[in-house]
């Protein structure tokens, strides 16, 4: 069994029960499951790849294969950190499979979202808020991946020190040090305009969402 899907620290009450619903093959189950961590799997697989794309298609694969293998699951971990443990190991091998076919250019050009703001909200306001949330994508872009990896996990996605060191598999200090020079280069870039907004960069709900969990659904067979 692959090391990815092996269980590390405490999962959230209620969790095996619904563990225990998918393995019976209920199809709200799954769809919970998947609904409720589309986000910050799809913001973490973004992190590495940069291409809103290819991060749809990582974390698609990885619900396939975490839900292939749930019987692995033992509760000693969230559920959240165990999916995205391979999420993120399915995003390096993807990255890792791209570097050997192709000579990537030192500042790689990555793609912006366009973030689906409220039409209803001032319109001044609307522009400010989008031309802040695309500077923060592409100050998070712009790191080296060792860097954004971390910032990712811990700053956007909000995981703690010990679950952002186990996604790559390194020490908590790691994480820290990485973290501590990744904010210095994003401070650079964004100068006082982090904040709060973060908590918006890289969306993936609404029809994003349904469509990914539709798909997850039909590849599991339990939805037409």
């Amino acid at each position: 069994m692959p090391a990815v899907l092996t269980a590390v620290p405490s999962a959230v009450p209620g969790e095996m029960q619904l563990v225990h619903r998918a393995l019976a093959r209920d199809g709200d189950a799954f769809r919970t499951i998947i609904k409720t961590h589309n986000q910050r799997l799809y913001r973490i697989a973004r992190g590495v790849v940069r291409n809103d794309s290819e991060a749809e298609d990582i974390v698609q694969e990885a619900y396939v294969k975490a839900f292939a293998h749930l019987d692995a699951f033992r509760g000693d971990s969230s559920l959240a950190t165990w999916l995205s443990r391979i999420v993120i190991n399915e995003a390096l091998g993807r990255l890792r499979k791209r570097r050997k076919t192709v000579a990537l250019p030192e500042n790689p050009q990555a793609e912006i979202i366009r973030f689906p703001l409220n039409p209803s909200d001032d319109p001044e306001r609307t522009m400010a808020q989008r031309q802040i949330l695309q500077l923060v994508e592409q100050a998070t872009d712009s790191l080296p991946d060792v860097y954004r990896t971390v910032f990712v996990a811990r700053v956007i996605e909000g995981l703690s020190i010990e679950e952002t060191a186990d996604l790559p598999g390194v020490r908590p200090q790691t994480v820290k040090t990485r973290l501590h020079r990744a904010r210095a280069l994003v401070r650079k870039a964004l100068d006082d305009q982090i904040g709060p907004v973060l908590l918006d960069a890289f969306p993936f709900a609404g029809r994003r969402c349904e469509r990914l969990t539709s798909a997850v659904m039909r590849r599991l067979g339990l939805e037409s």
